[in-house]
């Protein structure tokens, strides 16, 4: 499972030019699901995001937490980060999970954050949607729960 997240000081997501998920200060989550992936990546990746420590404390330090600074999280369907580029100028997206499997494990992974505490809104599965943010920072990470960055 992978995963893009992003500080932002906000963001949204719209489909057909209406807003399905808004949050103010903490993470956009962009979130693909890869064969393979289980029920413990899941639990893996919400557990990092909730407890990554990628918010500045009074001195600038990145020491705070989404769930320190009572922040929220907007997490976004995205198979697309399993493209790979490495062959030809067209992506394969071979190791993409299949959409029931994908649907299913993203749906846990929401309700893991939703059990934190946090505030959790989401885009649409399978939908074409446009994403808006303001970057915080910028402050830009890649995660995988099968292999570290």
């Amino acid at each position: 499972m992978r995963a893009v997240v992003q500080r932002v000081k906000e963001s949204r997501v719209e489909v057909k030019e209406r807003v399905v998920g808004r949050i103010g200060p903490g993470l956009l989550v962009l979130l693909g699901v890869g064969q393979g992936d289980t029920t413990k990546d899941c639990e893996y990746l919400a557990n990092k995001i909730a407890h990554l420590r990628i918010f500045s404390d009074e001195k600038g330090f990145m020491n705070f937490s989404l769930l320190d600074t009572k922040g929220a999280a907007l997490v976004v369907s995205q198979f697309t980060l399993w493209g790979d580029c490495r062959k030809g100028r067209r992506p394969s997206f071979v190791k993409a999970a299949p959409p029931e499997t994908a649907r299913t494990l993203y749906e846990h992974f929401v309700e893991l954050l939703k059990k934190t505490g946090l505030p959790v809104a989401t885009g649409r599965f399978q939908e074409m949607m446009d994403v808006h943010l303001i970057n915080d920072g910028p402050v830009t990470l890649m995660l995988d729960s099968a292999r570290v960055f």
